[in-house]
């Protein structure tokens, strides 16, 4: 027979149970790399508890050098989302990195109480190199949420290595919730790639939509804060621009919370002056990625809008090659002189049969794209050759 003083304890127990402290955090999803440079890489993860977080990295498995990021003289904490830049990084070099959560607990002005600390995996990446020889990436576009087709098309282009991943617009639809993002995005690309090799996220017009779309750049790195930029790998200078919408602003489905016009117009006038630029002109190949190619329209006003007002800058700045999608129907488009002096790469659809991934590999005089369809067939290819300045001339 229990006595008091033992039932007593039972419950005690059975309330600590139900009530104490939960278990550690929990690392949900990650690290995944992002944002990649020469001195430079990203790393993001998240965490199922408030956590103050650091990555701890180095070129062996010593992991001596330990990275967190601040602002304003504060360390970042109480936050899920981690997002951890490291720098002084040497270009061309492999580092080996985990990440750390601290979970905090309690976080009064003047005690903050910390509990468990979670680490992940070690992992490695290497830093970007416009030295480099040759480069090789994949460009994935409109996925839609399927998973499946992910998944086939990334193992596809698996059986050879590539240095970055462009996920080029509409892998997802519109944008409700941060599980939604987890799941079709982070979940699958760090399960397949992105620990060790980083994804470069170009919006598509259907990431503007959705109550969560305004939080979509809490979940990738971007460049000075913008979805428009331009960055160096080897041969290769890449020029990533983001079209906005399909349709004019004023359009019923947007209820006048858009300004994509206008967003197109500051684009324009940033890309005025990057294809004045020194890397710009004297890179051996210009690429652009974009999700919506340029093209008239009297019924799509922001393709039309892009083709009246970036192609002649693409023209005049002899952009080399554009990657695109949105028309869900793989095709390459040749130069057209006078129109687009550029070939056009269009990737395909989210349906079984129209999926493709494209591959890009470079060196400094010739540059191959092959476009396979999920099948495993190739659908299509296109070559650029460079002639070297000492080369004689072709007769």
């Amino acid at each position: 027979m229990q006595t008091r003083t033992a039932r007593a304890a039972i419950v005690l127990l059975g309330w600590a149970i139900l009530n104490g402290p939960a278990g550690a955090a929990r690392i949900v999803v990650g690290p995944y790399l992002q944002a990649p440079s020469e001195t430079s890489m990203t790393v993001m993860w998240i965490t199922d508890a408030n956590c103050v977080s650091w990555v701890e990295y180095g070129r062996d498995e010593s992991l001596d050098q330990k990275a967190h990021h601040s602002e304003h003289g504060l360390i970042a904490a109480n936050h899920t989302i981690h997002k951890v830049t490291i720098e002084g990084l040497v270009p061309g070099e492999k580092y080996r990195y985990r990440v750390c959560s601290r979970e905090i607990v309690a976080f009064k002005p003047y005690e903050v109480t910390y509990g468990d600390t979670v680490t992940s995996e070690m992992h490695s990446f290497t830093t970007l190199d416009d030295r480099k020889d040759n480069v090789s990436f994949i460009v994935l576009n409109d996925i839609h949420e399927q998973n499946e087709t992910l998944i086939t098309v990334t193992k596809l282009a698996q059986t050879r290595p590539f240095d970055l991943v462009f996920l080029n617009g509409d892998i997802l639809g519109h944008i409700e919730d941060q599980q939604q993002i987890i799941n079709h995005v982070l979940a699958p690309c760090t399960e397949l790639f992105a620990t060790r090799t980083p994804f470069v996220y170009t919006r598509g017009n259907h990431e503007t939509r959705g109550k969560f779309a305004r939080r979509l750049p809490d979940y990738v790195a971007l460049p000075d804060g913008r979805y428009y930029y331009s960055f160096d790998h080897g041969p290769i200078h890449f020029v990533v621009m983001d079209g906005g919408e399909d349709k004019r602003d004023t359009d019923k489905e947007y209820s006048g919370l858009v300004d994509f016009d206008r967003y197109r117009a500051v684009q324009r006038k940033w890309l005025e002056a990057e294809i004045q630029s020194q890397a710009f002109r004297e890179a051996p190949f210009r690429v652009v990625v974009v999700h919506m190619p340029p093209q008239p329209s009297e019924r799509w006003h922001g393709p039309d809008d892009m083709y009246q007002t970036w192609r002649p800058l693409y023209n005049e700045g002899k952009v080399d090659l554009m990657i695109s999608g949105h028309t869900h129907h793989y095709e390459i488009r040749p130069p057209v002189e006078g129109q687009c002096d550029y070939p056009t790469i269009i990737g395909g659809a989210p349906q079984k049969g129209a999926a493709t991934v494209i591959r890009v590999d470079a060196t400094a005089d010739h540059l191959g794209v092959t476009m396979m369809r999920d099948d495993g067939q190739v659908v299509g290819t296109y070559a650029i050759h460079r002639v070297k300045a000492d080369s004689p001339a072709a007769p």
